[in-house]
């Protein structure tokens, strides 16, 4: 049964994440922003190897910082 829910969540995660992606490369901001949120992107694909639960809490909040129009300072 708990297979099951990794299953869902994993493949809500990258649903999740391909959304973003398009969201990001939808934005018009510097590349240096750009490139900070890739590089966020990037780093919760990273953690959902590891730590699932953990991905889908840092992909939401950044996609609630994407929907609100926070975005990180470029380079």
């Amino acid at each position: 049964m708990e297979h099951d829910s990794q299953l869902k969540l994993y493949t809500a995660v990258a649903a999740r994440l391909k959304e973003a992606h398009t969201a990001v490369r939808a934005l018009q901001v510097p590349e240096s922003v750009r490139k900070a949120l890739i590089r966020k992107l990037l780093v919760v694909t990273a953690a959902a190897k590891h730590d699932l639960p953990d991905a889908a809490r840092r992909l939401e909040r950044l996609m609630k910082d994407l929907d609100e129009g926070r975005f990180p300072e470029g380079d």
